[in-house]
């Protein structure tokens, strides 16, 4: 592969790096006690208890809970893969009847007794509600782990690493509002939605990951879930060294700025890679996807709401400008979807075109219905120095 043409990655990469080690300036004052957890035990009372700075180290064993991190610089570790986070196990529906009896009518109160009180007990959703923001949210969302700031707020320097998050109906790992939140040597496995996403967030790191089966994307980056936006400016944020398999989408990147995708292994999913943008302002784009190896994405996946049925898709941009892909190897990703192929750069589906993109020096054979797909017909777009055989038009390799 030629790294000598990725000077501009080299340079966002070593910028991502600075930015995601800074520490504050605070740094010393930082507490930096251990927290053991061991099977049997409540991570979740293990986080609530420590302190800005502190590690919460998570023993081998099964525990059975979602776990909601707002404590800044605080960093939760397992012992590695056998230290597994799953939902906790659904409580059985009490019976409409005591056993033995059979239902029917109340009995009517006997003459001379006053009717029972009503019950002046709040119902029960409104006390679950209370202690939802708290303690349910991440359960109640179908999350594993939630790192959670607000809109005025992120929540700084927090680590997830070393340990296993499946089972769950969203997200293994959600980061909403965080900043230089690191994710790191994490297994997310067969979670309905997201393996790791990270939303509204900036300088943050996804590093010797592995996000495999996941219903939508292994690893999911975005500006926002719940409203129409335009791209958000990541700050440096990279994704790198991360294997990502059998999902439907390796790695999806929505309405972003300034973030690199480097060196991930991307097989066997539906579609490898998907930078997506649309018609809000700013424009998604001024990003580099670089140097991963992104092979075989051949699982098919049916159509949804927001895409068609997809199958055989290496590198997708849609809708972004000033975009780098480059130093890439791309092979043997075969479909019959209109996104088919090894790098395919499609007119977004809201009908906004890519401009300014840039497609060099990747090596790309065995992709169908081509190795290099060009839909767009703004000129700005550049293709130079690929070692491929194939494109569409002819003339791209």
């Amino acid at each position: 592969m030629k790294r000598s043409h990725l000077a501009y990655l080299a340079c966002t990469a070593a910028l991502a790096a600075a930015g995601v080690g800074a520490a504050p300036a605070a740094a010393g004052h930082l507490s930096h006690r251990t927290h053991v957890v061991h099977p049997g035990q409540s991570i979740q009372k293990a986080v609530d208890s420590a302190r800005a700075g502190d590690t919460v180290l998570v023993l081998a064993g099964t525990y059975r809970e979602s776990v909601r991190i707002s404590t800044p610089w605080l960093t939760l570790r397992g012992a590695g893969a056998k230290t597994v986070i799953e939902p906790a196990a659904k409580k059985p529906a009490k019976p409409a009847t005591k056993p033995g009896k059979k239902p029917g009518k109340k009995p009517a109160a006997k003459p001379g007794r006053k009717p029972a009180a009503k019950s002046v007990t709040k119902p029960a959703a409104k006390s679950a509600g209370r202690t939802g923001a708290k303690a349910g949210s991440c359960a109640g969302g179908g999350n594993g782990i939630c790192v959670v700031g607000t809109k005025k707020h992120s929540v700084e320097g927090v680590t997830v690493a070393g340990l296993t998050v499946t089972g769950f109906s969203h997200a293994g790992v959600l980061g909403t509002s965080t900043d230089s939140m690191t994710v790191r040597e994490v297994r997310a496995v067969k979670n309905g939605v997201w393996g790791i996403a990270l939303e509204r967030s900036v300088h943050g790191l996804l590093q010797d990951n592995h996000a495999r089966a996941n219903g939508d994307a292994g690893l999911f980056l975005a500006n926002t879930i719940d409203e129409e936006a335009g791209a958000y400016d990541a700050g440096e944020t990279l994704v790198e060294h991360n294997r990502l398999e059998g999902n439907r989408i390796g790695v999806t990147v929505r309405r972003l700025r300034n973030i690199t995708v480097a060196e991930n292994d991307v097989t066997g999913n539906c579609a490898g890679v998907f930078v997506v943008g649309d018609e809000n302002k700013p424009k998604a784009g001024d990003l580099a996807v670089a140097a991963n190896r992104v092979t075989g994405n051949n699982k098919s996946c049916p159509k949804t709401e927001r895409l068609p049925a997809l199958q055989g898709s290496g590198i997708v941009l849609t809708g972004t400008e000033k975009a780098l892909v480059a130093g890439n190897e791309v092979s043997g990703n075969a479909g019959g979807s209109p996104l088919s192929g090894g790098i395919v750069l499609f007119k977004s589906f809201v009908g906004v075109s890519g401009e300014k993109n840039r497609i060099s020096d990747n090596t790309l054979e065995g992709n169908a219905p081509a190795d290099l797909v060009n839909t767009e017909t703004n000129k700005s777009n550049v293709f130079e120095h690929n070692t491929c055989r194939a494109s569409r038009p002819a003339g791209l390799c």
